[in-house]
């Protein structure tokens, strides 16, 4: 009795279990009736007929990250290098993505290993570094397009690592030390050949405030002699004007002949004075009549 009464309520549970089904927000079922697609089942409750209605396939819809294992690729300049990376995926439409490919993650992947060899076998070892977007677009769009039939979209794709081989790994390192020293020297040859540049424009620039120095002074020492001599000029002409003028008035060349007496005089007292002589000239007796004449001549022009 009892036994029969637990064996109804297992069938009965087992029932009820299999009449209904809860569709979680993230992903979409796939509902077979005999074995045959029926209904894609969206997120939210749903009831199925037991033993008739079954699910064949839970698909996610949140967009996926698979990882592309490491691979040896060949480059254009036939470097090796392992390359690796990321594909990035959604699920557009759950019924392709069930009956349209077996395992549409392991095509992703697949398909993102061969086609990255393809992009990398067409560039040089420099360029894999610097072409990184060009060669993600590139796969991107190649999977993409192959994967359209399966009901699924590649987003993105993302080269996670390139290693070339340890020995083009030291290759590149001696080469990047050569081309810094390389670099290095050029720095201090430009520095001293700049020094070297400025000494000589510095010197040439001094010797040519020099020379500028030199010349002013010699023209304003040649400005000052004309100004000197223009002046004793002037001061020599002005005093020719007086005197002449003081001869053309009345007694003036009494006068004059009275100065040069004197200076006649003073001359010869100089003379006599500095020479060792005891004798003087025959007409010294004269002399006194001389004088005395003078003295005749200058007294009218003193009364005057």
């Amino acid at each position: 009795m009892w036994t029969l009464l637990l064996l109804v309520l297992a069938v009965t549970f087992f029932i009820i279990y299999h009449t209904f089904i809860i569709v979680e927000m993230r992903e979409e079922v796939i509902l077979e009736r005999f074995g045959k697609y029926h209904d894609t089942l969206t997120p939210g409750f749903h009831f199925v007929i037991p033993f008739v209605d079954r699910v064949a396939y839970r698909q996610e819809t949140r967009e996926q990250v698979l990882d592309v294992p490491h691979q040896k690729c060949i480059t254009k300049d036939n470097i090796e290098v392992d390359v690796d990376g990321l594909v990035y995926l959604k699920v557009m439409d759950s019924y392709k993505a069930s009956y349209g490919i077996n395992d549409y993650r392991l095509a992703a992947v697949n398909l993102a290993q061969t086609t990255m060899r393809s992009e990398v076998g067409k560039i040089t070892l420099d360029d894999t570094f610097s072409e990184r977007d060009a060669m993600n677009e590139a796969i991107v769009k190649e999977l993409d397009k192959a994967s359209d039939p399966w009901g699924v979209k590649v987003m993105r794709y993302e080269l996670k690592d390139i290693q070339p081989a340890e020995d083009i790994v030291r290759t590149m390192e001696k080469q990047m030390e050569a081309e810094r020293e390389k670099r290095a020297e050029i720095t201090e040859s430009s520095g001293e050949r700049d020094a070297r540049i400025n000494v000589s424009e510095g010197e040439q620039q001094e010797s040519i405030l020099l020379s500028e120095g030199r010349r002013q002074q010699r023209i304003n020492e040649a400005e000052g002699d004309a100004r000197e001599m223009e002046l004793i000029a002037e001061a020599t002409a002005n005093g020719i004007e007086r005197i002449a003028d003081a001869i053309s008035q009345p007694g003036g060349s009494l006068a004059v002949k009275m100065r040069l007496t004197e200076q006649f005089i003073d001359r010869l007292g100089d003379v006599i004075d500095g020479a060792n002589v005891s004798v003087l000239p025959m007409d010294a007796a004269n002399m006194r009549s001389f004088f005395e004449g003078a003295s005749e001549v200058t007294n009218p022009i003193r009364k005057e």
